[in-house]
């Protein structure tokens, strides 16, 4: 879709900078726009034709002006401000009229109804005023909303008006009556104190549906009697709505949100047809009343038009306008200058006037003898002028508008699928919006970053690193393709762009860093196939195209797979050998929400170890996807929830943080990577989503932020939600690292520092149960107590708490704590009690099979009376390895999988536990009977090559004090101590 840019052009000075509140309208006949600040007190009146003139100001406000409103006839301006009053012009001149009204606090929002007849105020006031524009009397205050109201529409039919708060709240009210027909609470987005955006509501031109702001980035619309909703607008927009428009025939509607876009919808279709970025939010728009335009105002006080709005394919927005006039078709002939004039003895001009244009509230009786319409009036005098048409026939209008409905409610039947959210777009992680003129990422990632700049048809592309030590130094580049994404890491960076050119190409260019041919560098080109999103590896590039293949290449550019996936591709990354790619499952549910799957590739291994749907917040879009710096799989929505996936439960994806309960209001969050404990964003300014890049070479890329993982705990009924959430994430953390001490250990790997690791963890593990039991105790929790004693890991640990408790002066859960240590105490020695061959023997078994089958010759076999035998015994299992066996070293002797105490009793046993005590020490006779070697069948020199593994639990520290030693560390030192004394 081609970018069409709007220029805009400065209406309102904003000299400090600061988000306002602006208002835009077009007059009947499209030859002025109006425009007003919360942040100016001057009106400006533009010549539409000619908008390079200086438009005509009117400065009658003594402060920033919060709500403009045209009479249909355009004959009347009235103004809201936050001076608290409400004024009245005449239009287009602009001569100041009269203070219709005023508040005692500022001015939300004003509208006039179809005739022009009465003018609606309201604001930070508690009621909404109807003022009789023939002689400002105030027909009626409605009063309901608990917030600022910020939005007024009266129904086209002059039966209805609906209004719409600060806090989301939307109450229709019967003109005639006054009374409240629905209220809809908390149907649209809380805006708070936010001035500069509007929650804000409009009325189909036919009057059928009422659109709303929703909750989830989209537009509501509910029916007009019933207040029913009949279905919703939902597309690209990642913040809340914070205008909205419909074009004069009611076929499309303009939407604006947070995020800086401007939406053109196909309302029919429920779709989006058009877009426009800009650079501020826009606060305010208005259709051209006769032609394709639209008139939009940012938040800095800047307005233009956007010229073809709607595709010149389609239908024009003033093709076929309703026709709905009411019956008193007079507009607002009081300032009417063709039909009447006032008398100049009653002239509402020759009203006393202050230096700012105020006036006193004009006399009532005298307005009413001047009009025209005076007789009419004081035959209707009981219905307060006749402003508010009788609806006896409400409930049968209704009745004969069912058949329509119904029809309609068909046709929404067989329009179902426009009605869901469209499916997410394809995405590369790391990379920015393109910006005419500006910097943008590439790529930017834990490593480095990718820039690109276009300039005069070609881009230059400039690669650096975080760290200068972890990468080399790379040279910038011109790019010829006009590549849209990258993707980075140690070895080398890849790049794509979407199809381009006459031959419809795509193309993926891959660039080494270290390699030691001379010509690295590759590229491949995809006829009517386009690149959607490319992945780096140790020694592989992917790339996912628009035919849903998954090509994967080797860094040298041989063509190694192509698969076909499932469904059409979000994104992808990788990490060493690992790849991962999220497609959509379906199209998107009922309720909008986006259906994806996920799969993780081991392209070494040619495996595919993960699969499965990848969960998102409801309502919610795919933001990022990567790897820790440790290779865990992560993703990030756009609520701002960051997942992790771990290997728990089957497979889960666990919640680790939570934007939108730790970010401020006017902040976003834009996603670097992680590690095991922190979160690395670049923090952006509300309403920017990513970071901007406009620093030269010479000036500081964004800063990045570190931010603490925070499980989204309930609120417990402990108080101590902190403690929770650091006992689940040390848990969690325990768990990984365990995970990654049994890999190694299988892979044959050094796992020591892992190990203090793990301790250290443990430790602080320790520490924050002994802290929640605390807090258990004194919230009298006491079974809760219980069972975090168990899960403490050190006997030391444990003796605290029966220290705790015992200052506490619990005593029965002192007792409780003393037989939960005793247990384990006992539990932990009665282990090595058992078989203790059988377990060492079939590991020592399993280690001698893997080891023969690779080619490795037998150091230690198991004879069949159970007892270790020297290395100079037969075997079964390789004939070749006697002949083999002097020319290869000595193999290390696996370690037996004997379970090390968690606790070692110190001081005073009782007596049933000394005789538990005797018998281990018996069997550790044994087992080391049992792994003593004789002198000669070690040769000189292999001493050093003995080797011993830690016991199966990785976690107990690695030590010299004897507290922490466990039974096979001392048989361990026996037999090294015996090695070296031979």
């Amino acid at each position: 879709m081609k970018i069409r840019s709007v220029k805009l052009r400065e209406a309102h000075k904003n000299s400090d900078g600061v988000s306002s509140f602006c208002c835009v309208l077009w007059d009947l006949q499209a030859e002025h726009i109006i425009t007003s600040s919360s942040s100016d007190r001057s009106i400006c009146i533009h010549d539409a034709l000619l908008p390079s003139n200086t438009p005509k100001t009117l400065d009658h406000h003594r402060d920033g002006v919060t709500a403009l409103a045209l009479s249909p006839n355009s004959t009347c301006l009235a103004s809201g401000s936050v001076d608290h009053s409400v004024k009245l012009y005449k239009f287009p001149g602009g001569e100041f009229q009269t203070n219709i009204t005023r508040f005692t606090l500022p001015i939300r929002v004003l509208a006039f109804n179809k005739s022009g007849s009465m003018l609606a105020a309201a604001g930070d006031d508690e009621g909404i005023k109807l003022i009789n524009t023939i002689d400002g009397s105030i027909a009626r205050v409605l009063k309901g909303h608990r917030g600022s109201v910020t939005g007024l529409a009266f129904d086209p039919n002059s039966e209805y008006m609906a209004s719409i708060d600060s806090i989301g709240s939307v109450i229709f009210w019967e003109l005639h009556s006054g009374k409240t027909l629905h209220l809809l609470k908390s149907i649209a987005p809380d805006i708070g104190s936010d001035l500069s955006i509007m929650n804000v509501l409009s009325w189909s031109p036919d009057g059928e549906t009422l659109a709303v702001p929703g909750l989830k980035n989209d537009v509501v619309m509910y029916d007009r009697d019933t207040a029913e909703k009949l279905f919703s607008l939902r597309g690209d927009h990642v913040q809340p709505i914070c205008f909205l428009s419909w074009s004069p025939n009611g076929k499309y509607m303009a939407t604006s949100s947070l995020d800086r876009q401007v939406l053109i919808w196909d309302v029919d279709h429920r779709q989006d047809i058009d877009r426009q970025k800009f650079q501020d939010g826009i606060c305010c728009m208005a259709w051209k009343p006769s032609g394709n335009a639209l008139a939009v105002i940012d938040v800095m006080g800047r307005y233009g038009v956007w010229e073809s709005t709607v595709p010149s394919s389609m239908t024009s927005p003033t093709e076929n306008v309703p026709g709905l006039q009411s019956k008193n078709t007079n507009g607002l002939l009081l300032f009417d200058e063709e039909d009447q004039e006032i008398s100049g003895s009653g002239s509402l001009s020759d009203l006393n006037e202050d230096n700012f244009g105020e006036s006193e509230p004009p006399n009532r009786k005298r307005l009413r003898k001047q009009s025209a319409y005076d007789d009419s009036l004081d035959d209707e005098n009981n219905d307060d002028f006749g402003l508010f048409p009788k609806v006896e026939s409400r409930k049968r209008v209704s009745h004969v508008k069912k058949e329509s409905l119904e029809n309609r409610n068909d046709g929404l039947k067989n329009l179902a699928i426009h009605a869901r959210s469209k499916m997410q777009e394809a995405f590369q992680p790391g990379v920015t919006p393109v910006q005419p003129g500006k910097r943008r990422f590439l790529c930017y990632n834990m490593l480095g970053s990718i820039t690109t700049m276009e300039q005069d048809g070609y881009s230059r592309i400039e690669i650096d690193f975080h760290d200068t030590g972890r990468g080399p130094r790379v040279p910038s580049m011109t790019d010829y393709f006009g590549f849209t994404m990258a993707s980075l890491n140690e070895n080398g960076s890849v790049f794509a762009n979407p199809c381009k050119g006459e031959k419809n190409l795509s193309t993926l260019m891959y660039r080494s860093f270290s390699s030691w041919a001379t010509n690295s560098e590759w590229s491949m080109r995809f006829e009517d196939e386009e690149v959607k999103a490319v992945a780096l590896g140790t020694s592989w590039v992917a790339a996912i195209t628009s035919l849903n293949f998954l090509r994967i290449f080797t860094v040298g550019g041989l063509q190694r797979y192509v698969l076909s996936l499932d469904g059409p591709v979000v994104t992808a990354a990788g990490f060493k050998d690992e790849l991962v790619i999220v497609t959509h499952a379906s199209e998107c549910l009922l309720s909008n929400d986006q259906m994806l799957e996920f799969r993780v590739f081991n392209i070494l291994e040619g495996a595919q170890p993960h699969k499965g749907r990848l969960p998102i917040t409801p309502g919610s879009h795919l933001s990022w996807l990567g790897f820790s710096e440790e290779g865990q799989l992560s993703s990030y929505d756009s609520k701002g929830v960051l997942r992790v996936f771990a290997k728990e439960f089957g497979g889960s994806w666990l919640p680790l943080f939570s934007g939108t309960k730790e970010k401020k209001p006017e902040e976003n969050y834009w996603i670097v990577g992680l590690n095991a404990s922190k979160l690395f964003c670049i923090v952006c300014k509300s309403p920017d989503l990513y970071p901007q890049v406009e620093w030269l070479i010479v000036m500081p890329k964004p800063i990045l932020s570190l931010l603490d993982f925070s499980f989204p705990l309930a609120s417990s009924d402990l108080g101590a939600e902190s403690l929770e959430k650091e006992f689940i994430l040390n848990s969690m953390h325990l768990s990984q690292i365990q995970k990654r001490i049994e890999e190694m250990v299988v892979a044959g790997q050094d796992s020591t520092l892992l190990d203090d690791e793990a301790f250290n963890i443990e430790v602080a593990l320790d520490r924050c149960i002994l802290r929640l039991i605390a807090s258990c105790c004194n919230s009298d929790k006491l079974m809760r107590a219980t069972e975090l004693v168990k899960l403490l890991t050190m006997e030391k640990s444990v003796r605290g708490a029966i220290k705790l408790v015992t200052a506490l002066k619990l005593p029965n859960l002192a007792e409780r704590f003393n037989t939960i240590l005793e247990a384990r105490l006992i539990k932990e020695t009665s282990e090595p009690t058992a078989p203790p061959h059988s377990d060492i023997n079939s590991n020592i078994n399993k280690n001698l099979n893997s080891k023969n089958s690779g080619g490795r010759p037998e150091s230690i076999v198991q004879s069949s009376s159970s007892k270790l035998v020297p290395e100079n015994a037969p075997s079964k299992t390789s004939p070749s390895s006697e002949s083999n066996r002097d020319s290869e070293p000595f193999t290390s002797l696996p370690s037996p999988p004997l379970t090390s105490p968690l606790f070692i009793k110190k001081g005073k046993l009782p007596e049933k536990e000394k005789v538990l005590k005797g018998k281990v020490r018996q069997n550790q006779n044994i087992i080391k009977e049992h792994m003593e070697v004789k002198k000669g069948d070690v040769k000189e020199g292999d001493e050093q090559q003995i080797q011993f593994h830690r016991p199966t639990n990785p976690f107990a520290k690695t030590s010299n004090n004897q507290d922490k030693t466990s039974l096979f560390d001392s048989i361990k030192k026996k037999k090294i101590d015996n090695a070296v004394k031979t």
